[in-house]
């Protein structure tokens, strides 16, 4: 049976000596209930009394097993410490000295089981396939340990699995230990030399998984390279019960070099010994200081430097290891990260196995080599150490292993390491696109330089990386010297010391929060520093972050929850740095441990003053994903307000959680080079996607941008108003993602994609090699092309027409702006504040999307008076104009003739200085229908409509994809290249399709991003089913996406505007309304006086469609929840709109009451209105609430804003679809009789559907289902009354 899958329920099967074929996998919460049902009385005399949810929130492994019908035969779960509470969990090793013989138990190599259940008629059966799958699934594991009451007996079931230990003389212990050891199950495998009669053993495994060996060197190529051994080239084998079941070949031959020129190596001492004329440092004058990443941490970024480098061609990967990719073990686990640079290199094992350092200590690098991302890729050399020592490596030639045992991969590493006394590095470098197997999750992943192109990922492990005498203890003064000689390297070295003595001095901060202090001590040398608090905030933490998600938050105290500030551990033991973080939570009695990432801005000026030292154990801890927010009416709520720790405005940060769950659940580490080319809405979510993957972590996402990763400046927030925002992505968003800790950035712009070779080529002729490339450049304002018209001459537009579409292939004027994202618009504002605002030139306008009136808000914002814009419109391409609403247009427009902005219709741009020169622009001319006119210039903004820029379309067409106008893809983002995807206004659907009106544009950007991740997500992710694409003439059917779409800004007359609508073909609003089908609109308010709210509900009484113009602030986040909710679900909207008691819905009538005051407001589960439309139940709650300034700011609406509500309308849906009693139907079925004739009714069907809902459980269940949702969530919705308050 293979170990227990890492991240998800995929089962592994075996025979059992009974011939009963299990498979097991992780419990999960769906588990709970059977597992209850199964406690007995036996159970409890040898486990205690027992909270199954409260034992499997604290469990560190918990394993289910079921048969071959997949019923559930067994559960058990294991802890890091004793069960029943016989002593601190923080000082089991000495109770287990001073009471029991022989005792060689560690944390390390020990758990605990807390429970155990099977059926009686394969109890040890199944005991036995538990043991054997424990100790497969932790490689480091020896030892199960089981206290049981020395009255009770251990039974058959588990007495076949474990063996009582001795006590010691004088022992007064009221309870015996059992102890199940490994090698009964999974014992360590014999390692020798091969021999070439261990080919017929080995070439199965091989030819099971790759015959690429075979293919190129013949048949018996492995008892060639086993008879070819010499003192340089040896070959070894693992061997199970005498067969050989696998195969490692290694060389002491390194292409050492090449090495140092590709990967990062300092913290290794580039492998080398040391020697006197190393060069370790750059000389003074050309040192180049590397500012820290967005965490603001000791760490430094992984320097990604793009630059050229023609001496790393393609055919030199893999010169230096030969057929090191070879692997055939399948990879069930994860993966080690990137080294922290965390003190000096340990170095030899002595045979009494004594730890000694080097003679000459190696610093770690400072600049790289982290396990961290940049937020931007520099243009300068970095320095690379020179050493001249002798080579300290031997590497893995080729490795193989069955896959039963793989887990056991380790058992090579010491066997091998004595073949080379002399060296005390081991390397192994396997291709990006192979998954991490068992053996390489035990090494340290190495950083390639950003010049590197070699195809495959490189791999370290250290002698001393063996060693089994790691301990973690409390921190005691004496230890501040070593732990000052361990961290002298981080740059934030002083604050870990004064963390550190504020815990041996008063165990507190300053602020009086308590502090505790752990290091990690191996044959008594300190390699380890962690410091943690406790989390204050943790109500803060619980409504701003999903950690729900991964833990049940009600069945933890609020001291169990810890906040990790420093975390720092010599590179070598990096394997041990999730044994680190779960020893921390043992001892410091913590659940979880949480560590914010606070955002720096772009020119590493910003430090927050809560900023931490990084932790290298990042990667064994998951990202939390935010949650979105309510926009609290709070001067309206009053004393019913949340509370500030809920409501209180904090600076963002991303989160990143672990937990006990997690200690013993690695991830899978993917290593494919996946090239994100822009940073669109598409780009960004489709990052955070895979960013956000808990089980997953790639090791290599790049993204190509202009300008970086966006949400960079927090300054100064003027310049973001030049744009319209689809509210997809905020700098708040931005912050709480914290992509720059994933994701490689590239500043700069594709000129090229050479397919063959698989590198993008950016500016400077740079190459970026990919794996998977993602084209999401979208659409951007180009520079416009004059007519070259000359006005002298009269001409009109009909002469012109014909020019103005070419592409402008001239000097591009210095103050002309074709402004695309928000660095543009910093860039324009900043040249305008210098070289306009104070002066009395024009500044043009041109162009006719909703871009130009939010650009002329921010340029009176400025200080540019109206009299000084001059708004040029082109003539329309359609006749939907910008706005499409008669009533804001109006608006705008007056807002423009007070402000003195000159209009001027139906121009094209004819010259730029009378078509001299271009640059500066000085006049700039326009043709119109009948007489031409001039303007003075002094800035010219340029909203055209958008394409897709040259260079893209340049590289995409040279690349040889289809582009047909656009990039042409499939339905699930192919191009014609199967290793290119593309999405985004980028793109079209293929012709096949007959559908070339949808594109992406027609659609929300955020959830193109999310469906595209989705895809990619099938190629890596073990936990998901395999997918099988249709056949292509089954394939003619285009995804219809169904999330809102949004526009918003500030426009002319300083009115707040956003547009909520569904995504679809553009249609005149005119048009609209004149169509049967189109329902309703309810318009309150005056557009002029910036009171204007419009709703569009559709015939089937869904919201469609919601327009704001306000003087105020708009809650755009609150709104955007109401796309797509019943009319009902909004208090009777339309009935009340009916009836006259809404009038303005930005201002109601006080007299007119709608629902009970605040102190008596509650959600009422009725359901008896609308029930015949059960497959959206929520939208029939009938939500009460008092009357107030803005009626979509009542309380009573604030639960439809609420990020879970959602589920609970899942939920409810669920209920009615399923909800049954015995021979009675559910409302689903009763649904279904009556729209297909079955049921002859003698009354309406409504009324009918009414009655039987009273009658039926579903009501029930509903009122259950709403009082527990209001309840769990009080946090959030503390307007709202819950059980125990009314």
């Amino acid at each position: 049976m293979s170990s227990l899958s890492p991240v998800s329920p995929a089962t592994a099967s075996s025979e059992a000596p009974s011939s009963v074929i299990f498979s097991a996998r992780r419990t999960e919460s769906y588990d709970i209930p059977n597992i209850v049902s199964r406690i007995n009385f036996i159970t409890e005399t040898l486990f205690g009394r027992i909270n199954v949810i409260y034992l499997l929130e604290k469990a560190n492994l918990a394993v289910t097993l079921t048969n071959q019908k997949n019923v559930t035969v067994a559960h058990a779960v294991f802890l890091d410490y004793p069960n029943w509470d016989i002593v601190d969990q923080a000082h089991w090793e000495e109770y287990l000295e001073e009471n029991y013989a022989q005792n060689r138990c560690t944390p390390l190599n020990t758990l605990f089981m807390h429970l155990f259940m099977a059926r009686n008629e394969c109890a040890a059966d199944c005991s036995k396939e538990i043991m054997k799958t424990v100790f497969k699934t932790v490689p480091e594991l020896h030892y199960i340990l089981l206290f049981i009451p020395s009255q009770e007996n251990l039974g058959t079931d588990l007495s076949a699995a474990f063996e009582q230990v001795k006590h010691v003389q004088d022992s007064d212990t009221d309870y015996n230990l059992y102890v199940c050891h490994r090698h009964q199950f999974c014992p360590q495998l014999h390692i020798r030399i091969a021999r070439v009669e261990d080919h017929d053993d080995l070439t199965p495994i091989f030819m099971c998984h790759n015959d690429t060996l075979r293919e190129t060197y013949g048949e018996y190529f492995l008892a060639e390279l086993i008879e070819a051994q010499d003192e340089d080239n040896l070959a070894v084998v693992c061997e199970d019960g005498g067969k050989a079941v696998g195969f490692m070949s290694v060389c002491s031959e390194v292409n050492i070099q090449l090495l140092h020129d590709c990967f990062d190596l300092g913290p290794f001492h580039g492998l080398c010994k040391p020697h006197p004329e190393d060069i370790l440092k750059p000389p003074e004058e050309t040192t180049v200081s590397v500012e820290e990443s967005s965490s603001q941490t000791s760490q430094k970024a992984e320097v990604t430097d793009a630059k050229d480098s023609d001496k790393q061609e393609d055919n030199r990967s893999g010169s230096f290891l030969s057929k090191s990719s070879v692997t055939t073990a399948v990879a069930s686990s994860a993966t080690i990260g990137v080294p922290s640079k965390t003190g000096s290199i340990l170095h030899k094992i002595s045979e009494e196995k004594t730890l000694a350092t080097s003679s000459s200590e190696l610093p770690l690098g400072r600049d790289r080599s982290m396990d961290w991302k940049a937020t931007e890729i520099p243009d300068r050399e970095l320095f690379h150490p020179v050493y001249r020592g002798e080579v300290n490596a031997f590497c893995i030639q080729l490795f193989c292993i069955d896959e039963k045992h793989e887990t056991r991969s380790l058992d090579f590493m010491k066997f091998v390491f004595n073949l080379f006394p002399d060296r005390d590095f081991c390397i192994i470098s396997v291709p990006h696109m192979v998954p991490e197997f068992q053996l390489i999750q035990n090494f340290v992943r190495i950083v390639p330089f950003s010049n590197c192109t070699l195809d495959q990922e490189l791999y370290v492990f250290h002698r001393s990386g063996l060693l089994k005498s790691f301990l973690v203890r409390a921190a005691k003064s004496s230890d501040v010297p070593a732990i000052e000689v361990l961290i002298k390297t981080l740059d934030l070295n002083r604050s870990i010391l004064d963390d550190l003595s504020n815990y041996i001095s008063a165990r507190r901060d300053p602020d009086g929060t308590p502090v505790q202090a752990f290091v990690a001590e191996v044959l008594n040398q300190i390699v380890g520093i962690s410091i943690i608090r406790n989390e204050m905030d943790i109500e803060y933490i619980r409504s701003h972050y999903n950690i729900e998600d991964f833990i049940y938050f009600s069945h933890y105290q609020k001291e169990e929850h810890g906040h990790l500030y420093h975390f720092a551990l010599n590179p070598i033991f990096h394997h041990y740095a999730k044994h680190f973080m779960k020893e921390i939570l043992r001892l410091a009695d913590k659940s979880c441990l949480y560590y914010p990432i606070y955002p720096q801005s772009e020119e590493g000026k910003f430090q927050n003053p809560c900023a931490h030292s990084l932790t290298s154990a990042l990667h064994y801890m998951v990202p939390v994903r935010p949650r979105r927010q309510i926009v609290y009416p709070l001067e309206k709520l009053g004393i019913n307000a949340p509370s500030k720790q809920v409501s209180e405005d904090q600076a963002k940060y991303a989160l990143n959680h672990f937990n006990r769950k997690l200690s013993l659940e690695p991830k899978v580490s993917v290593n494919a080079r996946i090239v994100v080319v822009g940073a669109s809405n598409v780009g960004i979510s489709f990052l955070e996607t895979l960013a956000f993957c808990p089980h997953l972590k790639f090791n290599n996402l790049t993204l190509i941008s202009t300008h970086g990763l966006p949400g960079k400046d927090v300054s100064n927030n003027l310049h973001k108003r030049f744009l319209i925002t689809s509210h997809c992505m905020n700098d708040d968003e931005y912050a709480l993602m914290s992509l720059c800790s994933w994701v490689n950035v590239v500043v700069g712009k594709m000129i090229g994609i050479d397919r063959s070779a698989k590198h993008v080529i950016v500016s400077k002729g740079r190459k970026i090699p990919y794996d998977h490339l993602i084209l999401c450049t979208g659409q951007q304002y180009q520079v416009p092309s004059p007519s070259g018209a000359d006005i002298k001459k009269l001409f009109t537009n009909r002469e012109s027409l014909e020019n103005c579409n070419k592409k402008y292939t001239g000097i591009v004027p210095s103050n002309l702006f074709v402004l695309c994202d928000d660095e543009d618009s910093l860039v324009a504002m900043k040249w305008l504040k210098e070289k306009v605002v104070f002066t009395s030139g024009n500044v043009i306008v041109y162009g006719n999307t909703i871009d130009i009136y939010t650009t002329i808000e921010a340029l009176l914002s400025l200080g540019i008076t109206g009299c000084r814009i001059h708004l040029v419109h082109p003539p329309l391409r359609s006749n939907i104009t910008s706005l499409n609403n008669n009533a804001i247009e109006e608006a705008v427009q007056k807002a423009l003739s007070r402000a003195g902005v000159t209009e001027y219709h139906d121009s094209l741009l004819a010259q730029w200085n009378d078509g001299d020169h271009p640059d500066p622009i000085t006049h700039a001319s326009f043709t119109t229908k009948t007489k031409p006119f001039r303007l003075q210039c002094s800035a010219f903004f340029n909203f055209t409509h958008k394409r897709v820029d040259y260079e893209t379309f340049k590289a995409v067409n040279d690349a040889c994809l289809v582009y047909d106008g656009r990039l042409v893809i499939d339905t699930n983002f192919h191009t014609n290249d199967v290793a290119i995807r593309a999405a985004g206004p980028l793109t079209k659907f293929s012709n096949i399709y007959y559908a070339n009106e949808w594109t992406h544009s027609n659609f929300n950007s955020k959830e193109i991003g999310f469906q595209l991740a989705a895809t990619m997500l099938n190629l890596f992710d073990p936990t998901l089913e395999p997918v099988f694409e249709p056949p292509e003439d089954m394939d003619r059917l285009i995804p219809i996406y169904k999330g809102c779409k949004s526009q918003g800004g500030v426009l002319p007359g300083r009115y707040n505007y956003v547009h909520i609508f569904k995504p679809g073909i553009p249609t005149r609003l005119a048009v609209q309304e004149t169509q049967p089908n189109y329902g309703m609109a309810i318009t309150t308010g005056d557009a002029q006086k910036g009171s204007y709210f419009r709703i569009h509900v559709n015939q089937y009484s869904m919201i469609e469609t919601i327009t704001c113009l306000s003087k105020k602030a708009i809650p755009v986040s609150n709104y955007l929840c109401l796309f797509g909710q019943h009319e009902r679900l909004l208090n009777n909207l339309c009935s009340r709109w009916r009836e006259g008691l809404i009038t303005n819905l930005y201002r109601k009538r006080n007299r007119d009451r709608v629902g009970p005051s605040k102190e008596q407001m509650f959600i009422s589960p009725d359901l008896d209105e609308g029930i015949s439309r059960f497959l959206e139940p929520p939208r029939d709650l009938v939500l009460q609430g008092q009357l107030g300034q803005s009626y979509f700011k009542e309380p009573w609406a604030l639960v439809i804003y609420h990020d879970r509500f959602t589920d609970l309308k899942k939920e409810l849906r669920q209920i009615l679809e399923s909800a049954q009693e015995e021979e009675l139907p559910s409302m689903q079925e009763l649904v279904r009789q009556i729209m297909e004739g079955e049921l002859a009714l003698l009354e309406r069907p409504k009324t009918y559907l009414k009655r039987c809902y009273k009658q039926s459980i579903s009501r029930g269940l509903v009122e259950k289902s709403i009082l527990d949702y209001l309840n769990y969530n009080n946090y959030h919705l503390p307007m709202f009354a819950w059980p125990g308050i009314v």
